[in-house]
């Protein structure tokens, strides 16, 4: 059975972090600070691994075509820019600008899944990494007119990175800003993660929530039951793209800079490695696995750099981050699959 709390991902990876901890505070590193960052790192990927949730539970698999809803959440951001707005405007502009195109985006993707049951995971990736070059093509030839946001030369082409300070650059991580001592905690950044996870909380409690679930578990015996199951899986894997286009918006105001191109291409893997290490299964996510990953996954990747830096020599800082967290993660889908196997035995 699953352990109603800690599983042995999760355990290793609490552990793993402790080791960590106590290695930062033996060389001296500042640990408030890193607790400071790792409250924003917390919030701002938070929102993006919400957005698994839907899909997962639809029985649609994770996500692993997000950069679809993510690119979204892009466009949202480049006409808030090119506008100029600022602050709020600028902020919210992006959201719902995001949001408006993640709902087409997310039909025509969930068109696609449809058609290809059971293969959703292979066709999501395949897809993500093919909307890529897509969007490329269009943030070549955008229709923009900020002279800050295109190439200094020739004034065709957005360029690969634009600088949000001057627009509505981490206006959510300054709002209510609680400081105790040298701890500064993004109040405001942490509520509106927090809303969105109880927002789907709440939602997984409606008829049609229960519905996801009823899919997920089994889809022929819900289709008997006269559910349109295609119009169910629609509404949730457009429910997730619509939360990516969010969670960018969410997560590039945090980092203070709005990464085009090839930026959304590897977001979909650590997003999808944090809700495993959560707990989630394959047909099964809630926001309690995505909190307590999003928490494990990138408080571990934010220790890890620095005291492998301060520990070993600076070109095994990376290596050594990469070969712990990616094997925690395998370890994490062998666990989930063996779980799977026993609960299915028990049946």
């Amino acid at each position: 059975m699953r352990n109603k709390y800690l599983n042995p991902p999760q355990m290793i990876m609490f552990l793993y972090m402790g080791i960590l901890l106590i290695a930062a505070a033996a060389v001296d590193m500042n640990l408030v600070g890193l607790v400071n960052d790792a409250l924003i790192k917390w919030a701002m990927n938070g929102v993006i691994v919400l957005s698994l949730i839907p899909m997962i539970n639809v029985g649609a698999g994770r996500n692993f075509g997000m950069s679809i809803g993510l690119s979204a959440g892009l466009v949202g951001m480049i006409f808030a820019v090119n506008a100029r707005y600022t602050s709020w405007q600028g902020f919210f502009t992006s959201v719902f600008l995001g949001m408006a195109v993640a709902v087409a985006f997310g039909f025509v993707y969930a068109k696609i899944l449809n058609q290809l049951k059971l293969n959703e995971e292979i066709v999501g990736t395949f897809a993500g990494y093919s909307f890529i070059p897509i969007m490329n093509l269009f943030y070549t030839f955008a229709p923009v007119s900020n002279r800050q946001m295109l190439y200094p030369i020739g004034g065709q082409g957005l360029r690969p990175k634009v600088n949000l300070d001057n627009y509505f650059g981490q206006v959510l991580d300054h709002l209510w800003q609680i400081q105790i001592g040298q701890l500064v905690i993004p109040l405001g950044l942490l509520l509106f993660f927090f809303a969105i996870g109880g927002g789907l909380w709440l939602f997984s409690k409606t008829r049609t929530g229960m519905i996801f679930s009823a899919i997920a578990e089994n889809d022929r015996f819900v289709k008997l039951s006269g559910i349109r199951v295609n119009r169910y899986r629609t509404i949730g894997i457009v429910m997730s793209t619509v939360l990516a286009a969010v969670g960018v918006v969410v997560y590039t105001q945090s980092y203070g800079i709005l990464h085009l191109y090839d930026g959304p291409f590897m977001m979909s893997f650590p997003a999808v490695s944090a809700i495993v290490i959560g707990g989630a299964s394959p047909k099964k996510a809630t926001v309690a696995n995505a909190l307590i990953g999003t928490f494990l996954y990138q408080t571990t990747y934010l220790l890890s750099i620095p005291v492998a830096n301060a520990l070993l020599i600076p070109e095994m800082a990376e290596i050594l981050r990469t070969i712990v967290t990616s094997g925690i993660i395998l370890y994490a889908f062998i666990f989930e699959r063996k779980d799977t196997r026993n609960e299915a035995h028990q049946k």
